[in-house]
């Protein structure tokens, strides 16, 4: 049995003695080509009877080559050490868990959570990373907390003095291996104690070095911007819902304990990952755009429906590729999502796709809603307004009018948008499928909602309107097979706070194109929900232009509101709409 478990080692000892001799021999070399292409200098005096040392008729290498062999070997020491006994493993709560350190070039913390997958953490910028692998979950120590769930409250301080005392052990661990492989390898190579020593000190110091960095960049709040691989898609299973995120994590210990203690019940529930418990003040709407007549995106979308409990989508155009009759009944399968479905009209969807999709919307019991010339509708407790794509494109043999026509467009919409919030019933999120057309609303709405470009992006405008572009749902269709890998599939889920209809948390889901499996889930905040941000300032009207020639009067609606001011509703305004018969819900 003893020569079984020390095969590891001897493994290792094999391997770091070829290592070093492979080094040994190199660094030889190049000294004896140095000292080839150096000959001594000639002697201007006479020759004398005392004989010249051979060591003097050779010149000593360039100090930068001894010192560029000198950072080489501690580089290769130090990284061998780390290899080899750079690890320690640590009860955290619950869960076994193996601590090391890694080089690399950007840093941060990695989780890897077999087998649902990993997640990234931007926890540091420094030359090594931290990789926690969660080996496996204690039965005992997790039946204990399912048997008295009066523990769990001092699960939070139990799990942040296991990694306190985990990261000191691996600190000391590291400090040992890296200095002991350096100096190691510096004997090896250079065949002297005190070169062995000054690479050892060496190595020690560019680990100090590394420490600094990672504590000078330390970011204690980067666990409320993970980045999720593989099973873990339910994201929010393990981190949270918007709210517990943007008012509860404060300190990240208590994140580090939130998180194990998730994982803990990811592993109890066995084959299955627990259902996604929302906060009953978050309204979730799942944002989709381009389908492009791809059926899978149906699945997709009825899937994260169920998983995510969304209570709108809302969908900003170009569901079909040509917009013409025969594509008509790809639109089947909307009524049947499990969720309100809200569309904009974009400029590969015709008229008649538009007739279709409010044909829809008159079936018994059918939640479907066309938003057109910005009239708005109630869905879910947020008011919804948008305007169709000006342009009908649906191939490259119909001449685009650009821009000016989107810009045309848009000012209509953004003068409903105002005409809205002057009769003191402002508009929560506008939908539009071109971004050039959403810009227009900037200062009107909170949000606006985008597509067309197959490309994700978000930013504020300049009178702090957030514009949220979504990517293709669909893949892009047939054109994912057009390029040399496949179009991913996109989707958002916002948590807009159930009183104030403002953003707190969105989730960028990213799914592997045709062929691929791939999936990640990324939970971003706006700026102003972070903990410690300063509370954002009122957006500010855009100028108020003249509606262009030949535009429709707004009409404001029908029934008034319980604001009386036309400003935007604060942060902890309450209203209630009425069940009208555009009420989604």
């Amino acid at each position: 049995m003893a020569s079984v478990a020390t095969k590891p080692f001897r493994a290792a000892a094999r391997s770091f003695r070829l290592v070093a001799g492979r080094a040994r021999t190199l660094v030889e070399r190049a000294r004896g080509r140095y000292r080839a292409h150096r000959p001594a200098p000639a002697h201007t005096t006479a020759p004398t009877t005392t004989p010249v040392p051979t060591t003097a008729l050779t010149r000593a290498p360039h100090p930068y080559w001894r010192a560029s062999g000198l950072v080489a070997v501690t580089l290769l020491g130090a990284w061998l050490g780390l290899l080899v006994v750079g690890s320690v493993d640590t009860p955290v709560g619950p869960v076994d868990t193996r601590m090391t350190l890694r080089p690399s070039l950007t840093g941060g913390t990695k989780v890897n959570v077999s087998p649902l997958g990993a997640l990234e953490l931007r926890s540091h910028y420094a030359p090594l990373r931290l990789d926690v692998d969660v080996d496996r979950l204690d039965q005992e120590r997790a039946s204990a907390l399912v048997d008295h769930p009066e523990r769990i409250e001092g699960l939070e301080d139990e799990i942040s003095s296991d990694v306190g005392s985990g990261a000191l052990g691996l600190g000391v661990r590291s400090v040992v291996a890296v200095v002991t492989g350096a100096c190691a390898l510096g004997l090896v190579v250079y065949r002297r104690p005190r070169r062995a020593l000054a690479v050892g000190g060496l190595a020690l110091t560019l680990l100090a070095a590394c420490g600094a960095t990672a504590l000078a960049t330390w970011n204690p709040k980067s666990v409320l911007e993970p980045k999720f691989s593989g099973l873990l898609a339910s994201a929010p299973s393990v981190v949270g819902n918007a709210r517990s995120i943007a008012t509860e994590f404060d300190v990240y210990q208590r994140e580090l304990a939130r998180l194990v203690t998730n994982v803990t019940k990811l592993y109890d529930a066995a084959s299955t990952l627990p259902a996604y418990e929302p906060d009953p003040s978050t309204t979730r709407v799942l944002h989709v755009s381009d389908i492009h007549l791809n059926p899978a995106a149906w699945h997709i979308i009825r899937s994260l429906v169920k998983q995510y409990e969304i209570d709108v989508i809302i969908d900003s155009g170009d569901t079909m590729d040509h917009g013409t009759s025969a594509e008509n009944g790809f639109l089947d399968p909307i009524p049947d999502l499990g969720a309100p479905y809200v569309w904009v009209r974009g400029n590969h969807d015709s008229p008649a796709t538009q007739q279709a999709v409010k044909k829809l919307g008159r079936r018994h019991g059918a939640r479907v809603h066309v938003l057109d010339s910005g009239v708005p509708v109630n869905v879910a407790g947020l008011r919804l307004a948008g305007w169709g794509d000006p342009q009908f494109t649906p191939d490259r043999s119909v001449a685009a009018e650009g821009d000016p026509a989107e810009e045309t467009e848009g000012g209509k919409l953004a003068a409903s948008l105002r005409a809205q919030r002057d009769a003191g019933t402002p508009v929560d999120i506008a939908v539009g499928h071109n971004p050039v057309l959403a810009q227009q609303t900037d200062g009107l709405v909170p949000l606006a909602l985008t597509g067309h470009t197959h490309n994700r992006r978000t930013k504020t405008l300049e009178h702090g309107t957030r514009m949220m572009t979504q990517g293709s749902t669909g893949g892009s269709g047939l054109r994912a097979v057009e390029g040399r890998t496949p179009d991913k599939v996109q989707a958002s889920v916002l948590y807009l706070d159930r009183d104030s209809r403002r953003l707190q948390a969105w989730d960028e889901i990213t799914l592997g194109g045709l062929g691929l499996s791939k999936a990640e889930v990324a939970r971003h905040l706006p700026e102003e929900v972070k903990p410690g941000a300063p509370p954002s300032p009122a957006l500010s009207p855009s100028p108020s232009p003249s509606p262009p020639p030949g535009s429709p009067p707004p009409s404001p609606l029908s029934s008034p509101s319980s604001h009386s001011s036309p400003a935007w509703p604060s942060a902890r305004s309450s209203r209630s709409w009425g069940n009208s018969p555009a009420t989604g819900r």
